[in-house]
């Protein structure tokens, strides 16, 4: 201690502090490492060293300073431990981080440049690092502090081992903080995914914190020649002491500053813990923490400043603790209240069930658009999203959702399907100038594949999203596709089986009318003419002719419950049999790209299956005939292609003229055409787990895909 009140207390709250601080950090990037590598290991490891650096300073300036003990001896050489490994291991991190070890075994020159250019400098700090530890712990040139107590009293002081160390050290540690500015500068290559971006979000941060350490080193250099000097010239005075606590200060203050900033870009950035998003509960735990060393380092050091006896200190301790705790017990009520606010437009009614029976209701879905506003507009705080119905689920999910409303749709939305791979890849990272704003693109996925994507835009805040963000946004956003998909269906079958029942109930009152109205009294009539032979035998014959013919009328009015085509000649038989004969002249040509095992191998598709195929592919095909002939006159080509698999796709495009770019795909208003057709057939297709996607570009060609999965047909 200096004497002086104000340096000493902090100089004490600046020591705790780290310790906090940087114990704090070691044990959260071991303990919260996605995978604990070599790389890990080592910069959670110098973490801890840091704070068992300012562990045993604190416990130097707590002692007398006045009395040397073997306690103070026992701390001057633990903490002197740390001082030569730490520069090092700082050096060491920051090459694992930037690829220092990948670029060793790059298989390129350009990707082993920062290998190439620090493997030498490398291997030279880490001999001079191991040359300080044995003249320090070996040789024992490092005089204890009873030592150095005496030399305080000494009129004159020579000794040939300081200045060897004091020559060394601030070498060494110079080479190690620049050449760690040199690598993250001019970093090498990264395997990780999306390393690169990761990177190149923390780089000014860790940048910042070399260039801290580096200042830190050239004031050790300065002050152990200084103290040297002084030594050497038996000036070691109130005002020497005085001097060497300014020293102490201003180097503690620096490091403390250096473990905010890279404790700010752990919680941030997830630097040192191989993860690519940032955690929000990290980041609030950071900021307590913050708060709690504060808190603490100032009051127990203020306690340890004034020689407060023990009791008193271990109750003010006691309850900073309990105060803490209460606020954040207090805290996680309050966050937890914002989560349930935050959650409540997910969970309250969307009327699904009277949206599906209510008969009125033939052409609204259910409205997520609100959820989805209340997603971004409450829980991710973005300033624009896009939600996007992708393959199967995009015929009943309608149409995409935009955030805030009215916004413009993105152009470059289907070149981000083909990034979309696998459901363990959160997300990809967008070039904003590239592609309208976005900096996200999250995929949606369901049992059965890719569903949807959701584009998200800046943060209001200007923040990064965190890895529990994103997580939410992709569960909500597959919640939203599915529960409109899934209510669209539902809703869809009962419109559907009410048409049925209506048109049944027509069907029997019509022909309980004609058999009334129409047959009954012509049979009525032949029979009395036969009994009382009124009626030459010639028009009794004409007579049961109109009756046959009526009841033959009759029954072809009323709806056939099998395909007999499909069951004579399988799939592609019926296919063929319709753009022949149904459909003869309506194309100029027609390509069936079939292979014959796979066409023979369908005929034993069920019954139920092939028909709904069938239906729903000669409905394309009379679409195509019917509305796609090009306007210019040219021919109508027309291609029907299978693709087998696990999951059938057959294929069915034209050259025709396509869609127009004001009608919906989902409707395929195609010159004139309800839409109604492929809308029911879409619907049959999701009842037996197949779907009905649609491509279309104007003038160029109107592509139909049919699927239906074959892994659960029995």
């Amino acid at each position: 201690m200096t004497g002086n009140f104000i340096l000493d207390w902090v100089i004490q709250a600046i020591s705790l502090f780290n310790v906090i601080l940087l114990t704090w950090l070691g044990l959260t990037v071991l303990l919260n490492a996605e995978r604990r590598t070599g790389g890990i290991l080592l910069a959670g490891g110098g973490l801890l060293m840091g704070g068992a650096f300012f562990i045993s300073h604190s416990a130097i300036l707590g002692h007398d300073p006045d009395v040397v003990t073997a306690g103070q001896n026992f701390w001057w050489y633990v903490g002197w431990a740390p001082v030569i490994a730490l520069p090092f291991a700082w050096y060491l991190v920051m090459q694992w981080y930037t690829g220092f070890w990948e670029s060793r075994r790059s298989a390129t020159g350009e990707g082993r440049k920062l290998y190439q250019r620090q493997h030498f400098w490398f291997y030279g700090t880490l001999s001079t690092g191991f040359l300080l530890f044995v003249l320090l712990f070996i040789a024992r040139l490092l005089p204890s502090l009873t030592q150095i107590e005496q030399l305080r009293h000494a009129t004159s002081f020579s000794s040939q081992s300081l200045p060897i160390i004091v020559l060394i050290y601030p070498i060494y540690a110079l080479l190690c903080m620049s050449l760690s500015l040199d690598a993250l500068i001019r970093p090498g290559p990264s395997r990780r995914w999306m390393g690169e971006l990761a990177r190149a979000r923390a780089r000014p941060w860790l940048i910042t914190a070399s260039v801290l350490l580096l200042v830190v080193s050239l004031l050790v250099g300065w002050a152990m020649m200084w103290i040297v000097i002084n030594l050497e010239s038996g000036i070691f005075t109130a005002r020497t002491i005085t001097a060497i606590g300014v020293f102490d200060l201003s180097i503690a203050g620096l490091i403390g500053l250096s473990v905010v900033i890279i404790g700010q870009a752990v919680v941030s950035y997830e630097i040192f813990t191989a993860r690519t998003l940032p955690r929000k509960g990290l980041f609030q735990h950071w900021r307590r923490t913050l708060i709690l060393a504060v808190g603490y380092s100032l009051l127990v050091s203020w306690s340890l400043v004034i020689h407060l006896r023990l009791i008193y200190s271990l109750l003010l301790t006691t309850l900073l603790i309990t105060v803490f705790f209460a606020m954040l017990a207090w805290r996680s009520y309050a966050e937890r209240e914002r989560f349930i606010a935050n959650l409540r437009p997910f969970l309250a009614g969307n009327k699904v069930y009277s949206r599906i029976l209510d008969s009125n209701n033939t052409n609204d879905s259910i409205d997520i658009s609100a959820s989805f506003q209340a997603l971004c507009r409450d829980i991710l705080e973005t300033g624009k999203a896009y939600l996007l119905p992708l393959g199967e689920m995009a015929q009943l999910a309608g149409p995409a959702i935009l955030f805030p409303k009215g916004s413009i749709t993105p152009a470059a939305v289907p070149n981000l399907t083909a990034g979309f791979h696998s459901p363990h890849v959160p997300g990809l990272p967008l070039d904003p100038k590239e592609h309208d704003g976005f900096i996200w693109a999250i995929s949606l996925w369901s049992e059965r594949g890719l569903v949807g994507g959701l584009l998200l835009g800046e943060k209001e805040t200007g923040g990064l999203y965190s890895q529990e963000e994103i997580e939410t946004a992709r569960a909500v956003g597959e919640r939203l596709i599915d529960l409109k998909a899934s209510t669209e269906l539902a809703r869809r079958l009962a419109m559907l089986e009410r048409r049925h029942l209506t048109q049944g109930q027509v069907v029997d009152q019509q022909t309980r009318r004609i058999l009334h109205d129409e047959i009954l009294p012509l049979v009525h009539t032949a029979l009395l003419n036969l009994i009382n032979n009124n009626l030459p035998v010639e028009e009794e014959v004409n007579l049961l002719v109109r009756v046959h013919k009526q009841v033959s009328d009759l029954l072809r009015t009323m709806a056939a419950t099998t395909s007999p085509d499909v069951i004579r000649f399988g799939l592609f038989g019926a296919l063929k049999r319709v753009v022949e004969q149904d459909l003869a002249g309506s194309f100029d040509q027609v390509d069936w790209q079939i292979d014959c095992a796979v066409e023979d191998q369908l005929k034993s598709l069920p019954s139920l299956e092939a028909e709904v195929l069938f239906y729903a592919a000669r409905e394309v095909i009379r679409n195509s005939a019917r509305y796609g002939r090009p306007a210019e006159g040219l021919p109508l080509e027309l291609v029907i292609r299978v693709e087998p698999g696990e999951i059938l796709r057959i294929i069915i495009e034209d050259n025709g003229s396509g869609v127009r770019e004001n009608q919906t795909e989902l409707e395929m208003k195609i010159e004139g055409g309800s839409g109604q057709g492929l809308d029911l057939h879409s619907t049959l297709l999701a009842v037996i787990g197949g779907s009905l996607s649609f491509e279309n570009e104007p003038g160029l060609y109107t592509r139909v895909c049919l699927s239906l999965p074959l892994s659960g047909i029995e």
